[in-house]
């Protein structure tokens, strides 16, 4: 694989990009820098900019103000030279072709191309290369996307929900194989809503809201962020919720009832900006908690927490 940006040089770079759509802010003063060899999730509600953030950095869409470089060039000529490949969610595929036809013509179009077989093989679609493209199923129609953005030696992987449609072992495989490029020196940056996949795949997280960055780190830095921790516990028989509702540090509680011959029981899930403060006052309410568990955040719930108070803080 051949780089030509130096080490200063970001793979990615936004510097107070913004596009809108009539009055739909799409992306609002954006800046970011992505660098090689890294895996970066793009997270963000619906509506907040992700698909329009891929299309500038793609060149599909031009910005209406900042600017957007790719290894140090406008996103067209580093897809021109081949640096880029890009799964991307919209776009349909050429029907009346078989599988090997269509990754054929990919590779016949990449400056820098790999091996057909090779190609296939490493998108698991050998089995399959004389079917249709019609005749494919939808985890089979984005294995076909994957290979078609890594018809060639590129420098930059983008990927929109790119395991959608997949069963479990195809989303591992497909994983497996972009660790691989990452190892290899490429960046991957890849748009999810499969927050689990962004807690165990990602080194870097983004988190889109709006069209603004809310969060850029590591996904344990992200659940830090949320300033939350989970606490659950059982109680036994019947209780007042009152008093555990204004419990201090609370953001969240849920309290689920079971019963049965023995007697009832609840069990309590609790979000918490102070769980030892929150716990020490749950002893102090004179009632016993059994199975008691403190944990952090997880990367959805840290997610959700993120979000919700930036909606109230701008509502």
């Amino acid at each position: 694989m051949t780089t030509t940006a130096t080490a200063t040089t970001p793979v990615v770079g936004f510097d107070q990009v913004s596009k809108t759509y009539g009055s739909v802010r799409a992306v609002d003063g954006l800046s970011l820098a992505l660098h090689p060899g890294e895996t970066v999730a793009l997270l963000g509600p619906n509506g907040a900019g992700k698909s329009t953030t891929l299309d500038l950095l793609l060149g599909l869409r031009n910005a209406d103000s900042g600017t957007v470089r790719v290894f140090g060039t406008s996103p067209r000529e580093a897809i021109v030279n081949g640096r880029v490949g890009a799964m991307l969610q919209s776009g349909g595929l050429m029907d009346e072709v078989t599988v090997a036809e269509l990754v054929k013509l990919a590779c016949d179009l990449h400056p820098k191309p790999y091996k057909v077989a090779d190609v296939l093989a490493r998108a698991s679609l050998t089995q399959i290369a004389d079917r249709k493209v019609n005749k494919l199923s939808g985890g089979q129609a984005q294995r076909v996307r994957f290979a078609l953005a890594t018809a060639g030696d590129s420098d930059l992987i983008v990927l929109d929900e790119p395991t959608t449609g997949m069963d479990v072992s195809a989303r591992q495989a497909f994983w497996a194989t972009m660790r691989e490029q990452a190892d290899q020196g490429r960046t991957v940056l890849f748009a999810t809503h499969y927050l689990e996949e962004a807690d165990a795949i990602a080194d870097r997280v983004l988190v889109l809201h709006r069209g603004r960055l809310l969060a850029d780190g590591t996904a344990a830095e992200i659940k830090a962020k949320a300033g939350a921790r989970r606490v659950s516990f059982d109680l036994e028989g019947e209780i007042d919720e009152a008093p555990l509702r204004n419990l201090p540090f609370l953001t969240s509680i849920t309290v689920s009832k079971s019963g049965s011959a023995a007697g009832s029981s609840q069990t309590i899930r609790i979000q918490s900006t102070d769980a030892d403060a929150t716990v020490h006052a749950l002893y102090g309410l004179g009632v016993y908690p059994r199975n008691l568990e403190v944990a952090g955040l997880g990367l959805e719930q840290a997610f959700v927490a993120i979000t919700a108070a930036e909606e109230a803080r701008q509502s």
